[in-house]
């Protein structure tokens, strides 16, 4: 399986795919890193393993819509079987999405529907909910929608600090991204009619992995 991999910033669940590529647990490789920021650090990581980067600068373009082909043409010639969004700040445009639907997926710091955008933890211990955690999704026009394949999910400790919460999601990010890409590359995971099927099931609610 060919995966390209989006990035803005650090690229810690880059690396988490690329050690389970290197592993054998993903049966694929990144044959591909985009990142919209030159200084991103993921960047290096992927340069550092031999893998192919590019970086386009989303201020150097008019309009979302021709930076989002700038992107969508550089990554068709890296033909992906998947494009894992990892931390890539920007918002798709329908045109880009629907071009990789089905390829695309997401992964975000909440248990979707719940807490969509941004400030995802401050917002859960404001709140106070109980659990917490991560989603792994396809990606469709709606920002942080479409069909969730799979969730983490933790119990907020009584009194939780944010960065504490925080660290504690970013861990759980790095167990179930490449959970998700596992499934995909031994062919365990679809994308039929806009949901998941897993093992021939469609996944009507994700699937659930608790953790403490």
């Amino acid at each position: 399986m060919k995966i390209v991999v989006l990035i803005s910033g650090s690229g810690s669940n880059l690396q988490a795919i690329m050690d389970a590529c290197q592993s054998g647990y993903i049966a694929g490789q990144v044959v591909g890193v985009l990142s919209n920021k030159a200084d991103a650090y993921g960047l290096v990581r992927a340069q550092q393993a031999g893998i192919t980067t590019a970086v386009i600068n989303h201020k150097q373009f008019a309009t979302r819509q021709d930076f989002d082909l700038a992107m969508q043409k550089i990554i068709d010639v890296w033909q992906p079987d998947v494009v894992v969004l990892a931390g890539f700040m920007r918002i798709l445009t329908p045109a880009f999405v629907q071009h990789f639907e089905g390829k695309l997926i997401n992964i975000h710091p909440s248990l979707l529907p719940l807490y969509k955008g941004l400030h995802t933890h401050q917002r859960v211990l404001a709140t106070g909910d109980k659990l917490h955690g991560c989603s792994v999704h396809f990606v469709n026009a709606e920002l942080d929608g479409g069909a969730v394949i799979a969730q983490a999910v933790l119990t907020v400790a009584a009194n939780e600090a944010e960065q504490s919460l925080i660290q504690r999601v970013h861990k759980l990010e790095h167990i179930i991204y490449p959970l998700v890409l596992n499934w995909l590359s031994y062919g365990r995971l679809s994308y039929q009619q806009g949901l998941p099927v897993l093992d021939g099931q469609t996944l009507s609610t994700p699937m659930k992995l608790l953790f403490d």
